[in-house]
């Protein structure tokens, strides 16, 4: 299983193709580096708790969306 760091920047790469954003667009709207953004997509980096905060604030969603992946949710029953 993928480490809370990279599925975190699975989630925030996530985000960003929802809303058809580059990474420089995406970096700007967070108030980071496109640089600091890679690393964090990538899984090398975190952000603070103080950066997820705004990074909530910007995106206007909850932190708990933030930590909402994709597999963590229940998976419909497949029918035989």
């Amino acid at each position: 299983m993928a480490s809370l760091k990279e599925r975190f920047g699975q989630r925030l790469r996530d985000i960003r193709q929802e809303r058809r954003m580059t990474q420089e667009q995406f970096a700007e709207l967070l108030g980071i580096s496109v640089d600091f953004l890679s690393l964090i997509e990538r899984g090398n980096s975190a952000p603070s708790f103080e950066m997820i905060d705004v990074f909530s604030a910007q995106l206007g969603i909850p932190v708990t969306a933030l930590f909402t992946f994709a597999d963590d949710l229940p998976r419909k029953p497949t029918r035989k």
